[in-house]
């Protein structure tokens, strides 16, 4: 079997566009299985995940609730479950051994090591690989906050909104300060840091199509400032994604700025 990573998840999804443009500057192998949100309830969850037969959906050992956005029963085996513990998509596996990795960034830093010798998790520099995943954490935090949001924003109340605001402006203060002394996040080339930036942010900023819900009742876009009170950061992520390695992989695009 080939080396490399196999990524099954909801499709299209910004956290999994981490890998593949990760894949795309290093050279990396990545398969990506999956379908819709909506029709992963129909999908049996496995290293060979396909879609449900007659014979998966009388399988009542296969069935486990659904968690996280899925409200449906979800069909995973047990093989899936060891190798996925928490049992959330995207949900990767080493080819070669079908080891189960889990978080967008983990995912895309197995990518990254999986690829020719590359800066983009910062080589043989042990300090650098720190600081690279010192943002990665905190772009973790950002990202589940976010996951809350948009899960909540039909029901959105002030604490969940000002743990959202809070959590976007920490990140965001941090990147601003990082571009105006390097080219990119932590120096002068496109490391995990940019890729997971401009991916989360990105998808953040669609917000905008939400305007109408938030204003429903009575709250502002968070993002609604970003190009004003954020420019390094805004000239990064226009920059990146109209990149042939970020722009090929972006399929839906993000909102106008």
């Amino acid at each position: 079997m080939s080396s490399g990573i196999k990524i099954f998840s909801y499709l299209p999804n910004p956290r999994v566009w981490k890998s593949l443009i990760a894949a795309n500057l290093c050279g990396a192998n990545v398969e990506v299985v999956g379908d819709q949100p909506k029709n992963l309830p129909n999908w049996l969850w496995d290293f060979d995940a396909r879609e449900l037969t007659e014979d998966d959906k009388a399988n009542s050992a296969l069935i486990r609730k659904g968690r996280r956005g899925f409200t449906n029963d979800l069909y995973k085996t047990d093989e899936f479950l060891l190798a996925h513990p928490f049992g959330t998509v995207p949900a990767a596996f080493d080819l070669e051994t079908k080891g189960g990795i889990f978080e967008s960034n983990s995912i895309m830093r197995a990518v990254a090591r999986s690829g020719k010798p590359n800066n983009l998790y910062g080589g043989e520099d042990h300090v650098l690989v720190s600081r690279i995943d010192s943002f990665l954490d905190v772009n973790l935090v950002f990202s589940r906050e976010h996951q809350v949001y948009i899960l909540s924003i039909e029901n959105m109340n002030e604490v969940l909104y000002n743990r959202m605001k809070s959590a976007y402006e920490f990140y965001l203060d941090g990147i601003e300060s990082a571009l105006k002394l390097n080219k990119f996040i932590v120096g002068d080339f496109i490391s995990l840091a940019d890729i997971s930036f401009v991916c989360d942010v990105g998808y953040f900023l669609k917000e905008a199509n939400q305007k109408d819900v938030l204003d429903a009742q009575g709250f502002d876009l968070i993002s609604c400032k970003f190009k004003n009170e954020y420019p390094q950061c805004a000239d990064h992520l226009i920059e990146l994604s109209n990149q042939e390695e970020f722009s090929t992989v972006i399929t839906d695009g993000f909102i106008s700025l």
